[in-house]
């Protein structure tokens, strides 16, 4: 099959060729519950860029020469002996996670958290190729009305927004205050599922134009563009006292103390995007009762509940179209803002 492999790390990103688009084996079934899926979409993610830059290498056992691609949906291609419930030709979107399911965690339903697991596209191969094994428990049937290559990205940059904005939207009432801070790939997902799933007023927060206007299509109630006084207009337009949750999908540069400074005293201030450091006093914890949340990847129920949003036309992807064999050019624009929304590869 064709992929798009990756040789070697450039921790700088400063090479026009990240990726090379060459013949590599088929994966094969190895395990009775194993699954071949021919990829109809691949995201490109801002993830890929960081393991590219060699972030990941001390956080999974990254071996090189190996194939990136986490956000994965298709068609069935060949089932293992032991998988009921599909059939060859269904078309599928992948859990990022391939996991057993005997653990505790599994057991619970948080697979991101499983003793053991497979990520494809970080620790093992993934899905930017013609095709990814993956496992039955991963697997979820798209309905008629969504195409892989409409839904792929859903499976991380989706299933992330959909568990913060969830978690947010359990405690935002009415007359309340969202923020989010970055409406790139996750952000705009991350406004439309606040505005299906809670009443609050939503500020979207971003130093682009473009993805502030995109915010507002979303359904964003204000948009602020970051030139360095957003911190002040939020406060001003919340009364002075910050927003009851902070969303941060930047996590890096002056966002992380901003999206602090915007949240109010006893709210909470959610990271998803990573790559800077937090650091607050701890009197400032205790005086202000702020809660900082984590967020990892969602559940395999998470997606299933977003791809019922999805279905019903309350969540939408903004993608840009990319050949397999122009994975390169996909990168490189992600990695120099030219992707509004989500970069999708297909095969």
């Amino acid at each position: 099959m064709k992929a798009a492999v990756l040789h070697e790390f450039d921790e700088k990103l400063e090479k026009s060729q990240f990726v090379v688009y060459e013949d590599v084996p088929d994966p094969r079934i190895e395990g009775p519950n194993d699954v071949i899926v021919r990829i109809g979409g691949a995201g490109v993610c801002r993830t890929d860029l960081h393991i590219i830059e060699g972030l990941w290498r001390n956080n999974s056992d990254v071996q090189l020469p190996y194939i990136m691609g986490h956000e994965n949906a298709g068609w069935i291609e060949e089932i293992g002996p032991a998988v009921t419930g599909f059939k060859v030709g269904d078309p599928v979107i992948c859990h990022p996670l391939v996991t057993s399911g005997h653990c505790l965690a599994c057991r619970r339903g948080n697979d991101m958290h499983a003793e053991e697991s497979a990520f494809p596209g970080v620790n093992v191969n993934g899905g930017y190729a013609e095709l990814l094994k993956t496992g039955q428990r991963s697997l979820i049937k798209l309905p008629k009305t969504l195409a892989p290559k409409d839904v792929a990205p859903y499976t991380d940059a989706g299933l992330t927004a959909y568990r913060a904005c969830k978690k947010a939207a359990t405690h935002l009432l009415p007359g309340q205050y969202v923020v989010v801070i970055g409406v790139g790939g996750l952000g705009h997902i991350g406004v439309q599922v606040l505005r299906a799933m809670c009443a609050a007023r939503i500020i979207a927060v971003d130093r682009s134009d473009d993805a502030l206007e995109l915010a507002g299509k979303c359904g964003a109630d204000f948009t602020v563009r970051a030139t360095g006084d957003q911190v002040e207009q939020v406060l001003a337009m919340t009364g002075g006292h910050g927003a009851e949750a902070v969303i941060d999908f930047v996590g890096e540069g002056s966002a992380i103390s901003e999206g602090l400074a915007m949240t109010r005293n006893d709210g909470a201030y959610y990271i998803v995007g990573y790559g800077g450091k937090l650091e607050i006093p701890t009197i400032d914890m205790i005086t202000s009762e702020k809660r900082i949340i984590g967020n990892l990847v969602g559940t395999y129920p998470e997606l299933v509940e977003l791809m019922a949003l999805a279905d019903q036309g309350k969540v939408h992807l903004s993608t840009a179209e990319y050949r397999l064999q122009d994975a390169n050019q996909a990168l490189l624009d992600l990695h120099h803002g030219k992707i509004h929304g989500r970069g999708v590869l297909i095969p």
